[in-house]
């Protein structure tokens, strides 16, 4: 293979061997689709439908979970697919296709991540100029450039990734198609260029780690100042759930890549991979409902909206 061009197709990392164990993974990822899929719709749905929850803070969560859907909808059919056929091929369009939307996807949510931090210090630390700095134009114009940096950012990572010579196989250590995995069947020094562009987005990443971590260190500065107990507890409880989701996130995405060398294995690097591209997207809506009184009410709203319109009987005109 002289070049990325002769190179057709690449092979995924399986989950498992045995048929049973494909299977049976086949059922876990369908499960996993459909709750995620049944959480982030219902969160979309309370918040479109509920008048009341038209604020910042959740508009920034409806985006969040069409980030969330888009993820899993990026990884876990195609495993899906493999398992239930016993098939690990991929194509190198469709690898191409796989490695953007995921990138798209993970660094938007990111990059969300960040401005709901920013949503939180202004709620907390500034409430007075809530409405004058995070009006609705501003809002719009903040997820916007969330959607459009992960674009460039995908659209950057790919064109040069997959531009490369291969020359190694086309076997990925992966259960999707990832730039690591992809650099390691590279046969020109010219990754190199890749690997500056990641560290040049880990210069990024951090920076925008360092200004989330700033931001709640002024917000709990401020909550501690509130005089009533109260208070507190309901500021706290509007910063809880996004910190946990940062939290599992940021946890899962460095574990997987910063790990020591020791700790390195195929099995494990196959788990630490599911935790990451898997997981965040998967438990976000459970930690938002759990946390969040305003949006469980407007979920019980859709869900006896949703029953008491299918339990209604036409009305007969004839006595």
């Amino acid at each position: 293979m002289s070049n990325g061009s002769s190179v057709t197709g690449f092979l995924l990392l399986a989950f498992a061997d045995r048929r049973e164990l494909q299977l049976l993974h086949f059922w876990l990822f369908l499960g996993i689709s459909l709750a995620a899929l049944l959480g982030n719709g219902l969160i979309i749905t309370a918040i479109a439908c509920d008048h009341r929850l038209h604020t910042p803070m959740y508009f920034f969560l409806l985006n969040l979970s069409l980030l969330d859907l888009g993820s899993l909808s990026t990884t876990l059919p195609k495993a899906m697919a493999n398992s239930l056929w016993d098939n690990r091929h991929i194509s190198y369009l469709g690898c191409a296709a796989q490695l953007f939307f995921f990138l798209f996807f993970i660094s938007a949510e990111f990059s969300l991540l960040t401005i709901m931090a920013y949503d939180r210090y202004v709620a907390i630390c500034n409430p007075l100029h809530y409405g004058t700095l995070l009006g609705s134009r501003a809002c719009a114009h903040m997820a916007a450039a969330a959607w459009g940096s992960g674009f460039l950012y995908a659209l950057l990572h790919t064109a040069s990734t997959f531009s490369l010579p291969l020359c190694k196989g086309n076997t990925l250590g992966q259960f999707f198609c990832e730039i690591p995995q992809i650099l390691k069947l590279s046969c020109s020094h010219s990754y190199l260029r890749e690997v500056g562009l990641i560290l040049v987005s880990a210069c990024l990443l951090s920076g925008c780690f360092v200004f989330i971590v700033v931001s709640y260190v002024q917000i709990f500065r401020a909550v501690l100042r509130i005089p009533s107990e109260q208070g507190r507890h309901k500021a706290f409880s509007t910063c809880l759930p996004h910190l946990a989701v940062v939290s599992l996130f940021l946890s899962t995405v460095m574990f997987a890549h910063l790990k020591p060398r020791s700790l390195s294995s195929p099995a494990l690097d196959l788990v630490v991979s599911f935790l990451y591209s898997v997981l965040p997207p998967a438990v976000n809506p459970l930690i938002y409902s759990m946390r969040n009184q305003e949006l469980r009410d407007a979920l019980r709203k859709v869900f006896s909206w949703t029953f008491c319109s299918s339990d209604k009987q036409p009305i007969s005109l004839h006595k």
